[in-house]
């Protein structure tokens, strides 16, 4: 674990200092990280346009959109582990490659595999788990389903960093993801409810940037929202498609960031935790009150005799 005490996100943190950390680290590799995530964003966006829910949107009868639905689990399933790869990838190249510039995105592409099965059957894991708690979450409101998001939301990104720096023990990096959460409880919710927050903002404002050269079938299916054939003729577009996968891959980078950023201040955070005094030393013994006697040669002694 000491090569890790080199890496610039490794330190302890606060709110300020993990937000500016975030930022550097994204500004310095800007372009690789946005020249990586655009080519997975790509992928990512292509297999999704090839899942065919324009069918789905003229459908009433239950029944029909129940079958219909069936079919594009599998589509939706492989889509869902195209995105797990790239992000396993992703993390791997964050984590190693400010400690060895050997570690380029091909070599993370390679060495990260290992993790990827661990790291899938954590996430399923997760899934259940997090279904659990936002449904008990709802029992107190919106707020305690929010409440459950970002706990789940903390926990899966503490596992990928786990499993590349601490070994691929899944017993272990699940333990390891409670462990430090709960350490620095408060302090991680609240960097992840504040990056959630500002990544909404930020997404929803980009979102709106791409779709102007769609205005005109936006506002169409603004007028008509029984007709969803606008929005999904906008959404399978080329051109929209390459702008999403850009306001994608300028975004994509900045979660595994964070994953490294709360792991690395949970690390840093343990091995600078003072030494815990013992107790008995600091106990006050009834000798102590009182002054130690002298030896007879003692030349201080009062009682000796000249």
């Amino acid at each position: 674990m000491d090569q890790f005490n080199n890496h610039p996100l490794y330190k302890r943190h606060n709110i300020d200092s993990a937000m500016n950390s975030l930022w550097e680290f994204y500004k310095t590799r800007f372009l690789s990280l946005f020249l990586i995530s655009l080519a997975m964003s790509l992928v990512i966006q292509y297999a999704t346009s090839m899942v065919d829910i324009k069918e789905l949107s003229t459908m009433t009868d239950p029944m029909l959109m129940l079958e219909k639905l069936k079919e594009l689990v599998v589509p939706i399933l492989i889509i869902s582990l195209i995105n797990l790869i790239f992000s396993t990838i992703l993390q791997y190249y964050i984590i190693y490659n400010p400690l060895d510039k050997t570690n380029n995105i091909l070599v993370a592409a390679f060495k990260s595999m290992k993790y990827f099965v661990p790291y899938l059957i954590i996430m399923v894991l997760l899934t259940f788990f997090g279904a659990i708690a936002i449904v008990l979450g709802v029992f107190a409101l919106i707020i305690g389903a929010f409440f459950a998001m970002i706990y789940v939301m903390t926990l899966y990104l503490m596992v990928l960093p786990i499993l590349m720096t601490e070994g691929t023990n899944i017993a272990h990096a699940i333990q390891r993801s409670f462990s430090l959460l709960h350490r620095n409880f408060w302090p991680n919710i609240g960097w992840v409810s504040v990056f959630l927050i500002i990544m909404i903002l930020v997404s929803v404002i980009l979102s709106s940037i791409i779709l102007i050269p769609f205005t005109g079938g936006f506002l169409k299916s603004i007028m008509n929202p029984g007709d969803p054939s606008q929005m999904i003729d906008i959404a399978t577009n080329p051109l929209y498609l390459i702008l999403a996968s850009c306001v994608s891959a300028l975004t994509f980078p900045l979660l595994p960031i964070l994953s490294c950023i709360l792991y690395f201040n949970g690390r840093a955070s343990e091995e600078q935790r003072p030494q815990q005094v013992n107790p008995e030393n600091d106990k006050v013994r009834v000798e102590d009150l009182y002054a130690k006697p002298y030896s007879e040669d003692h030349p201080e002694n009062p009682e000796k005799k000249d």
